[in-house]
């Protein structure tokens, strides 16, 4: 059994307060609001960019279909206004004027369909290029909502640390004041129960949590000298007894 003075046992408990603080003070840091909050910032921005790269691919697409289009109406036009000025000046027979005749009509019924095209991809290409425009409104949201968070997580980041850093200072100067072999034995146990080490038993009763001791095990408590470190056989704690002299 490891022995180490009573005084150095019951610095385990001030030690175990100090982890505890620490411990707390490290799930704040991992669980702060602020972090989910960038979390689905950063989810909704990922959404948001595929958003805008199909946006982007659908108003390059439609531009190029304006632009055929454009063409297309444009080739018209310019057709009927070689076939006009052969008409307006009377060359040819009256078949081939006739048939001029027909072929401009032909070819203004042709650009009327096409405007129609034209005017429906102009159309599309607005709502689209809206689309990205609304997207980027979005991602300006966002970005600024990203910045403000990120600002406010700094701001907890370096209040929290800042308290770590005491805690851990006045934890490396208390752990500096206590036996090696019975530090060496805390440090097992927390490892071993997740994080808690040492328990005071006042009589029956333990702090900082409430253990149900057997008979057996108390009558082992008490029959231990001061200077023995008596760990628990059913939970695993050392319990230090706080109503013996040191």
């Amino acid at each position: 059994m490891t022995t180490a003075p009573l005084t150095d046992q019951r610095r385990l408990l001030d030690l175990q307060a100090l982890d505890t603080q620490i411990a707390k003070i490290g799930h704040q840091r991992r669980s702060l609001p602020v972090l989910a909050t960038l979390a689905e910032l950063e989810g909704r921005a990922e959404d948001l960019h595929r958003a805008q790269v199909e946006a982007k691919t659908l108003v390059s697409d439609t531009r190029r279909e304006v632009a055929k289009a454009e063409a297309d109406v444009e080739q018209v036009r310019s057709r009927a206004r070689r076939h006009q000025q052969l008409l307006d000046s009377g060359t040819g027979t009256s078949k081939d004027l006739q048939a001029l005749q027909t072929e401009l009509g032909q070819l203004a019924a042709r650009q009327e369909v096409l405007e129609e095209i034209e005017l429906e991809a102009m159309e599309r290409l607005e709502s689209a290029e809206q689309t990205v425009a609304d997207l980027q409104t979005q991602q300006d949201a966002i970005v600024a909502d990203v910045e403000s968070g990120t600002a406010e997580r700094d701001r907890a980041f370096a209040e929290l640390d800042e308290r770590l850093a005491q805690l851990r200072a006045e934890r490396d100067a208390l752990a500096g004041q206590i036996d090696a072999e019975l530090l060496d034995l805390y440090e097992d146990v927390r490892s071993r129960t997740g994080g808690l080490g040492a328990v005071a038993l006042h009589g029956t009763r333990t702090e900082p949590v409430s253990l149900d001791l057997s008979l057996t095990e108390l009558d082992a408590v008490r029959s231990a000298a001061p200077d023995d470190v008596v760990v628990s056989e059913d939970y695993g704690y050392i319990l230090v007894q706080m109503d013996r002299d040191a």
